[in-house]
C-alpha cells in the first residue's frame, strides 16, 4: 500500500493502485489506436489532493443504505437525500436513506476533527464493508458524494475501489457566469446548469441580470424594469423576466447543492433597458428605445441626478432581501459613455449602498481605475492584450487588499468559440480551445504584473450569451471547458495536460448520460 500525494503527472499511477481488474490499460488491447481507459481514481475531476488506492472495495447493490450518522441533523439528511437521488438515477438501486451511523452501506458522517480538510474538503474512505464520507461540514459532505458519484459506474450498480481520499479545495471562490440579459433563459434552464456544476465542485453562480437588451428580475418598486425592459433581447426575440419567486426558488436550490449565487445588476453602463423602462434614469428625461443589437459602452445612468441613487437604492436593496450570499456584484466593465470622474462618483455611492444593505461588493476590474471600497471584490476579465497600465491599476488594488477573482477572456470566457469552425460563439479574445482553458496557472497568472497568489480569491468562467440562445448552445460553449474551470478552482499541482485530457475523455460518457450536448474538441483522445 502506497501513499500517492496528488500531482497531475501521478494520477496515471492510481490505476494500478486499484486493483489488477481496473487498471488503467484494461480496457485497451495492444496496437488497437485506442487510448487506454482509466482506473476510478485515476479518472477524478477535479483531481483530489491525495489518495490512496488499495484493497477491496464496496460492491453496491439493491441493499446498500445512506445513512446519515448520529448527530448529523436535518442538514446532512438532505445532503443524503440529495446524494440517493443522484446515485438512484445512474444506478437504478433504491438507496434508501436512514439514521444511525451502524452498519454496511455509505455512510454520512460530520467530524469537526477531520483534519486536513477545511470548510469544503472531505474524507473518502471505501472497504468491503462500506463507504465512510466525513467533513467538517455539510458542503463537504455534498463534495465526498461527488467523488463518490464519479468512482461508480456511469449506468447500473458498481464497486467503489477500496482506498481512501483526502481532499480540500486550493480557492475558497469557484464561479461560472451566465448573461440570461442578452438572451434570456427560464429560472428551471438554469437550475439544471447548476446541476451541472455542483458535479464538479463549483460553488458559485453569477447571475448577470441586466443589460442593454433586457432586465430579468422584477422589482416591486421600479415594476416596468421587468415589465418592459424584460421585453426584448438580442436579434428582437421575446424577452422575459423572473418573478422574485422564480428568484428564490433558484437562489434555494444551488444553496442546497452549495452553490452561492450572487446576482449582478451591471451600472453606470449597460442599461438600456432601464433606460427604455423610466425616462427619468436618462439626464434629458427621454425613454431610450429598446435596443436589440449587440453593441457596448454606448449607455450611462445620469450621474447628477438623485433619482438615479433612488433608483439604485430600491434595486439593490430588494435584491439584498432576497439573496442570502454575501456578495452584490455592481458590474462596472464598459462604462465609455461615463467621463471617468463621474464613473468615479457613481461608483462610490452605488458601494455605499451594497454596505448599508449588508453585503460586500463585486465589481468588474475597472473599478480599480475608481475609488474601490474596503473589501471590494474586483473581477478581472482582461487578456494577453489588455494595457500594462490596465493590469498595473489591477495588481494596485490587489496590493491595497482586494481579492480578485480570475476571469481573463483568452483562457476562461466561454463564450469565445473554440476555433474558426465553432457556430455560435465570438472570437474578439481569440479561440479558447479546451487546452487553452485549462493550460494556466491562476495563481501565477497576474504575477508579472505584481499580483500575487495571495490576492486571489478563485475563478470563475463567464458565458456571455449574444450569440448563446438555448441549451444546446449554452452547453456546447461551457463543456468541457468548464471542467477545467472546476479542477483551476480546486486542484493545486503542475498542469499535465496529456493526463488530464485524458480524464476529461474518460467524463465523455457520464455527460453523454446527463444528455449534455458538449463539444467533443479535438484536442482531448475522447474514448
Amino acid at each position: 500500500m502506497r501513499v500517492l500525494r496528488r500531482t497531475l503527472g501521478t494520477l496515471l499511477a492510481l490505476g494500478a493502485a486499484v486493483s489488477c481488474a481496473s487498471s488503467p490499460a484494461a480496457d485497451a488491447r495492444p496496437g488497437d489506436g485506442r487510448p487506454a481507459a482509466l482506473a476510478p481514481y485515476a479518472q477524478l475531476l477535479p483531481a483530489p489532493a491525495s489518495a490512496r488506492a488499495a484493497g477491496p472495495g464496496y460492491a453496491v447493490g439493491p441493499g446498500t443504505v445512506i445513512r446519515t450518522g448520529p448527530g448529523g441533523g436535518e442538514e446532512v439528511r438532505r445532503v443524503g437525500e440529495l446524494l440517493a437521488e443522484q446515485l438512484r438515477a445512474s444506478s437504478g438501486l433504491p438507496l434508501p436513506v436512514v439514521d444511525g451511523a451502524a452498519g454496511d452501506g455509505i455512510r454520512l458522517r460530520l467530524d469537526e476533527g477531520a483534519g486536513g480538510t477545511g470548510a469544503e474538503g472531505y474524507r473518502l474512505e471505501a472497504g468491503p464493508g462500506g463507504v465512510t464520507l466525513s467533513a467538517r461540514t455539510p458542503a463537504g459532505l455534498f463534495h465526498a458524494g461527488q467523488t463518490l458519484s464519479q468512482l461508480l459506474p456511469v449506468t447500473g450498480p458498481g464497486t467503489v475501489p477500496g482506498g481512501e481520499i483526502t481532499d480540500a479545495p486550493r480557492f475558497a471562490y469557484r464561479g461560472a457566469m451566465l448573461d440570461i440579459a442578452r438572451h434570456h433563459f427560464t429560472a428551471e434552464q438554469v437550475k439544471r446548469y447548476v446541476d451541472q456544476l455542483a458535479r464538479y465542485k463549483v460553488n458559485t453562480l453569477h447571475l448577470h441580470l441586466t443589460d442593454d437588451q433586457g432586465w430579468r428580475i422584477a422589482i416591486d418598486s421600479w415594476p416596468r424594469l421587468a415589465e418592459y425592459g424584460g421585453g426584448s433581447e438580442v436579434g428582437g426575440g421575446p424577452g422575459g423576466y423572473w418573478t422574485k419567486d422564480q428568484y428564490r426558488d433558484l437562489v434555494a436550490y444551488a444553496g442546497e447543492r452549495y452553490v452561492d449565487v450572487v446576482p449582478e445588476i451591471d451600472m453606470p453602463g449597460h442599461v438600456n433597458a432601464a433606460q427604455a423602462s423610466y425616462p427619468e434614469l436618462n439626464c434629458d428625461g427621454k425613454a431610450r428605445e429598446r435596443y436589440t443589437g449587440t453593441k457596448v459602452g454606448f449607455s450611462s445612468l445620469c450621474v447628477a441626478s438623485e433619482r438615479t441613487y433612488e433608483f439604485v437604492d430600491d434595486v439593490l436593496g430588494e435584491l439584498a432581501e432576497l439573496t442570502p450570499g454575501r456578495y452584490l456584484h455592481i458590474g462596472g466593465d464598459e462604462a465609455h459613455s461615463t467621463p471617468a470622474a463621474d464613473y468615479a462618483a457613481f461608483m462610490d455611492r452605488a458601494q455605499r449602498v451594497v454596505a448599508r444593505h449588508g453585503k460586500t461588493v463585486v465589481a468588474w476590474h475597472q473599478l480599480a481605475t475608481a475609488r474601490p471600497a474596503p473589501g471590494a471584490v474586483l473581477q478581472y476579465w482582461g487578456h494577453d492584450k489588455t494595457a500594462a497600465s490596465e493590469k498595473a491599476a489591477v495588481a494596485a488594488a490587489a496590493k491595497a487588499g482586494h481579492p480578485l477573482v480570475l476571469s481573463p477572456a483568452d483562457r476562461l470566457y466561454l463564450d469565445m468559440k473554440y476555433d474558426a469552425a465553432t457556430g455560435p460563439g465570438l472570437a474578439w479574445a481569440g479561440f479558447v480551445p479546451v487546452r487553452r482553458a485549462y493550460d494556466w496557472d491562476p495563481g501565477t497568472h497576474l504575477a508579472a504584473a505584481g499580483v500575487p497568489e495571495s490576492a486571489v480569491l478563485g475563478v470563475e468562467a463567464p458565458l456571455w450569451t449574444e450569440t448563446i440562445a438555448n441549451r444546446a448552445d449554452l452547453e456546447l460553449m461551457a463543456f468541457p471547458r468548464v471542467l477545467g474551470l472546476a479542477e483551476l478552482g480546486w486542484s493545486r499541482g503542475p498542469r499535465d495536460w496529456a493526463e488530464y485530457g485524458r480524464r476529461v475523455a474518460a467524463h465523455g460518457p457520464r455527460l453523454d448520460a446527463q444528455h449534455i450536448a458538449y463539444y467533443r474538441a479535438p484536442d482531448v483522445p475522447w474514448t
